[in-house]
């Protein structure tokens, strides 16, 4: 257990010492900076605005920046949608795929172009080469791109003033792509695809079984998807097993990397957000913030997996829960991976968190239900502590009889409004889609489990849907209508009940001036801040979700402890 404690913590601190100038690099991309990539990169950028008309000098106001989002992300679900359909006409098809049904078809296209990635379906026998392509490794780019350009327009809220405009969309998300996410995949891909990941156009093959049965094994351009998966916090596998699946993950190394791509890029754009702000120390206290939070929830994942299920611990077995592990991976990597696929709005897996003990799911969805804000999507995951510290600073207000503020910038009703909406409007929405699916004969038809455990699997299912996340307990059979049109309804109003907000706080605080920080001021930077940051994250998501957790994950651990099965 130490051990595992103490390799956990110089994974963290690997990856922080890397984020750090990566935070930098992408700080410079998105001020218009020169970097090291710019002569290679700047002529495609220019040649892209050229033939989209695009003046990239042209700023646009929080309105005209929603809106041009919004067709955006439109455009995504129809072309990916209709793709889908029509896949079984098209090229890079060699399994003869037929085209996907609709429902299922459009929960797809929803949950990929919202950075959901949910999957109803096992991709490897439903997806065409050209769909995964052309459609999800596609969006895997566009959708986290989507995000960043979020969190820079409400970055560009507080550092300017007496301004109508947030910034130009387009730019944001053509910068987004090809200075930082396009790079890096493309490392990534030929790391992955260099140790076993396959990437292939080759049609599946049939082998014989050592018993000599007949065997269909899937190929395809696997590596591709993976490296794009991680880095955007996607998660959508090639296979249904996702990173379980050895032709994904087929190694300890390629399991390490896959998990440090996961938190990469997260990490790293809160130390963008403090050198665009050029206050490094505000974006290291709300790192330390995500940090404190990200370790409470491991550690108490780590340990509960730790633990052996008491009704098969009389059987004489040892080792900590194993049940849906790969043996490869074993319980420490299985729990890091977890913790931060569920904190980051990743929605990979390397192991099935269907099996996971109880209180291993609770800290999952707790992960997700607070809004991902632990380090969390791309882009939204910041966008959504930032909602929390305005929270937190208008209760620190409170406390000392202040207007509150931050970053220079006094907030009032209209933002604390906005933010309030972007909170709680996606926690409520989990708690009321979970209360229907249990109330209707369609909800419950697709459980493998019932009592306590059941209730975890529908809860779930929706807490990742609006959350953006996209894992799922896989107890559940959700693909069918009733799943699929409410999930993908879930997605976009877990995805746009945050920018939006974002958006309007952002063209709010561009138009107000700077005031001086003074004394009097409650310091935003200190580890006081910190502590009251943290307590504020944990008791909206205590008061929003425990009555439902002690429903389910809670009363498990209950039963479980008590030798009850179900």
């Amino acid at each position: 257990m130490i051990e595992d404690v103490l390799l956990i913590l110089l994974f963290l601190l690997i990856v922080t010492i890397f984020a750090i100038p990566l935070g930098k690099y992408m700080a410079n991309v998105f001020t218009g900076q020169r970097t090291f990539l710019t002569p290679v990169i700047q002529p495609l950028e220019n040649f892209l605005y050229g033939i989209c008309s695009i003046d990239k000098n042209q700023e646009m106001t929080w309105k005209r920046y929603a809106y041009a989002l919004l067709i955006f992300n439109i455009i995504g679900i129809l072309f990916l949608f209709v793709l889908q359909l029509i896949q079984n006409f098209l090229p890079l098809n060699p399994a003869n795929m037929s085209g996907v049904r609709w429902d299922t078809a459009l929960n797809t296209a929803i949950s990929f172009t919202t950075n959901t990635n949910w999957q109803s379906y096992s991709g490897e026998t439903t997806m065409s080469y050209l769909t995964q392509m052309l459609g999800m490794t596609l969006q895997n780019f566009l959708s986290a791109s989507v995000g960043v350009a979020t969190l820079l327009a409400l970055i560009r809220g507080f550092t300017r003033k007496n301004s109508d405009t947030i910034g130009n969309f387009w730019v944001d998300l053509t910068r987004a792509t090809l200075y930082v996410l396009l790079p890096l995949a493309m490392v990534f891909a030929l790391i992955f695809a260099s140790q076993g990941v396959v990437q292939t156009f080759n049609p599946p093959i049939t082998v014989q079984t050592l018993d000599g049965a007949s065997q269909t094994i899937a190929l395809g351009p696997v590596a591709s998807q993976v490296a794009i998966k991680m880095l955007g916090s996607n998660g959508g596998g090639y296979y249904y097993a996702n990173s379980a699946h050895p032709f994904e993950n087929p190694n300890g190394l390629t399991n390490i990397l896959e998990t440090f791509a996961i938190l990469l890029i997260p990490m790293s754009l809160v130390f963008s957000f403090g050198y665009i702000i050029r206050n490094f120390k505000q974006g290291l206290a709300i790192f330390s913030a995500m940090m404190i939070l990200l370790l409470m929830g491991m550690g108490l994942a780590l340990w509960s997996e730790s633990q052996l299920n008491p009704n098969i611990e009389k059987l004489g077995v040892s080792g900590g829960n194993m049940e849906g592990k790969e043996l490869t991976f074993g319980v420490r990597e299985s729990v890091l991976w977890g913790t931060l696929t569920t904190a980051v709005s990743n929605g990979g897996v390397n192991s099935m968190h269907d099996s996971t003990m109880p209180l291993t799911g609770l800290v999952y969805m707790f992960n997700m239900g607070i809004g991902e804000t632990i380090f969390g999507g791309l882009g939204v995951g910041l966008i959504g502590m930032l909602f929390y510290v305005i929270l937190t600073m208008f209760i620190a207000g409170l406390m000392i009889g202040r207007t509150p503020e931050f970053l220079g910038k006094k907030l009032g009703p209209y933002e604390m409004l906005m933010a309030v909406i972007a909170l709680v409007v996606p926690a409520a929405m989990i708690l009321i889609f979970a209360g229907i699916a249990i109330s209707l004969p369609d909800g419950i038809a697709g459980l493998n489990n019932h009592s306590a455990h059941g209730l975890s699997e529908i809860l779930y299912a929706y807490t990742s849907a609006l959350a953006n996340n996209g894992s799922a307990f896989a107890g559940l059979s959700a693909n069918t209508v009733f799943y699929n049109l409410t999930l993908g309804l879930g997605m976009l109003i877990g995805r746009f009940t945050v920018i939006l907000p974002a958006l309007a706080i952002a063209g709010a605080l561009a138009k107000k001036g700077k005031v001086p920080i003074t004394a009097a001021a409650f310091p935003s930077t200190n580890a006081l801040f910190v502590i009251l940051l943290v307590s504020v994250v944990i008791i909206v998501g205590a008061l929003t979700f425990f009555p439902v957790f002690s429903l389910g994950p809670i009363l498990e651990q209950l039963f479980m402890k008590g030798g009850f099965t179900f």
